[in-house]
């Protein structure tokens, strides 16, 4: 792993790049409120796509003075704005050019990724949401045409509607997966392992070089 700074217009955004040998594709990940790149869950989710041969970004889709003013948390068009161009200079570095490039996003940084697929088109090869609040990203959701998981844990009700709904105005490829007794934060045990095994095989499907699969979706 190693550190990187991103830089922004006027701002500047840290962030942990890590590239295993050999790389299939890389994964930008968006983290919800409150959070950072230094998120437990996300990180343990992005060591286990390390092992699939995926490089991956962590990085503060918010300054510290920004992360002060909790409504930041919830623009998600400027979080979008972040990650997308976090992903134009992901595509221009030597490392990680070539690779194909996908966002594993959590609560509103889940919406910030489908609205961020949304304005970048193919260039996205897939996005997985953790316990995503895709209403947030509402008037987006039928322009994404990256194929789409989500991923919401059983308990999770509330989540588990706003997904549902979701997964009707999705067009592109997707699939709900619920995790039978999983809250929010995957915190049961086994619950967020099961989240990296989905996501690592849905972008072995879609974000690795080559890769097609059917359309299918489940509830």
């Amino acid at each position: 792993m190693s550190a990187v700074e991103l830089g922004i217009g006027s701002i500047r955004l840290p962030g942990d790049l890590t590239l295993p040998h050999p790389c299939t594709g890389m994964v930008v990940f968006a983290h919800g409120s409150g959070s950072s790149r230094l998120s437990p869950r996300n990180t343990a989710v992005a060591r286990a796509l390390n092992q699939e041969g995926f490089a991956t970004l962590l990085f503060d889709l918010l300054t510290n003075r920004e992360a002060q003013d909790g409504e930041n948390a919830f623009d998600i068009k400027l979080l979008a704005q972040r990650l997308v161009s976090t992903t134009e200079w992901l595509i221009e570095q030597p490392s990680t050019r070539g690779l194909p490039a996908a966002y594993f996003g959590a609560s509103t940084g889940a919406a910030a990724a489908l609205v961020a697929a949304a304005d970048l088109g193919r260039t996205i090869s897939a996005v997985v949401s953790r316990g995503g609040r895709p209403d947030l990203a509402a008037p987006h959701l039928e322009a994404v045409v990256s194929p789409t998981l989500l991923i919401v844990g059983g308990e999770d009700r509330v989540v588990l509607e706003i997904n549902r709904d979701a997964l009707k105005r999705l067009r592109c490829e997707k699939v709900l997966r619920v995790i039978p007794g999983a809250t929010h934060l995957f915190e049961e045990p086994g619950a967020l392992e099961q989240v990296a095994d989905l996501a690592a095989e849905w972008f072995r499907r879609f974000a690795s070089d080559g890769s097609t699969g059917p359309h299918a979706v489940q509830a």
